[in-house]
């Protein structure tokens, strides 16, 4: 199984270097149902994983001319702000056991679980739907680039999750940039977000397994290459709708499997 879970972790740096998002969604799973991590402890790991993918990619992009500094610092900081918050203030304070029902205990981890496939449908709609791009404006709507950035940050805090299905389209309909340029830019905000979420975790003490962290990250790594490398030919947003396809069957099989086949 652990082989599945290293040649699955390639695909989460195909699909951050293909269409700027996507590998955050994947990594979770991945690391809970392959690797049989605690959810919790999954999502500080996707953390470093997907920042540290994101990073390198990121730089990639950088020396392609495809990122807008001053878009990506309009994101990160706002998303900073809530990570810090929901990773050191919200998650230590949420129970281990919210509620049982008929036999049936919600607990933190499957909490976190369920929450997660949520999101994996709400991605995948964004991903399938067909999305035109906005005429280019006169100029970056600072507050909504802003506000959604923090609403990134909470997703990225709480689930470990980078959110380029949210940042892309904010970058594309808000600041006026082309979809390469999105696509590097959220690199470089997952990238940020996500590496200091990990950091901060590690000052709160997490304990963390390095030589596991590494060697799936070396593989994700390895994902981004090809990704960025396909992106040159292969228009990301001609595969969007089929990674969404696939996001959905997962988000669904997450739900069936935390809410009724426990």
């Amino acid at each position: 199984m652990e082989y599945i879970g290293y040649l699955a972790s390639i695909l989460i740096g195909i699909s951050l270097g293909l269409i700027g998002g996507g590998g955050s969604i994947l990594t979770v799973p991945i690391v809970v149902y392959l690797f049989h991590v605690n959810p919790k402890l999954a999502t500080t790991y996707s953390l470093f994983i997907v920042g540290f993918t994101a990073g390198i990619g990121a730089i990639r992009h950088y020396r392609m001319g495809n990122i807008k500094l001053k878009s990506a610092a309009l994101f990160a900081v706002p998303s900073l702000v809530t990570i810090i918050l929901v990773r050191k203030m919200v998650l230590p304070q949420l129970p281990e056991t919210f509620f049982t029902i008929n036999g049936f205990i919600l607990t933190k981890d499957i909490f976190i679980m369920a929450f997660f496939a949520v999101l994996m449908i709400a991605a995948s709609y964004s991903m399938i739907k067909k999305n035109n791009q906005a005429s280019v404006p006169v100029a970056i709507n600072s507050s909504k680039v802003m506000l959604i950035g923090a609403l990134v940050g909470i997703i990225t805090g709480f689930l470990g999750a980078g959110g380029g299905f949210l940042i892309i389209p904010a970058l594309l309909f808000f600041t006026g940039i082309n979809m390469k340029e999105a696509v590097g830019t959220s690199l470089l905000i997952i990238a940020i977000n996500s590496l200091f979420g990990f950091l901060g975790d590690v000052i709160n003490g997490v304990s963390i397994d390095y030589t596991f962290l590494f060697t799936i990250s070396l593989f994700a790594s390895v994902g981004i290459f090809i990704g960025t490398m396909l992106s040159k030919k292969i228009d990301g947003t001609k595969l969007k709708p089929a990674f969404g396809w696939f996001v959905l069957v997962m988000g669904i099989y997450i739900i069936i499997k935390e809410l009724f086949l426990k």
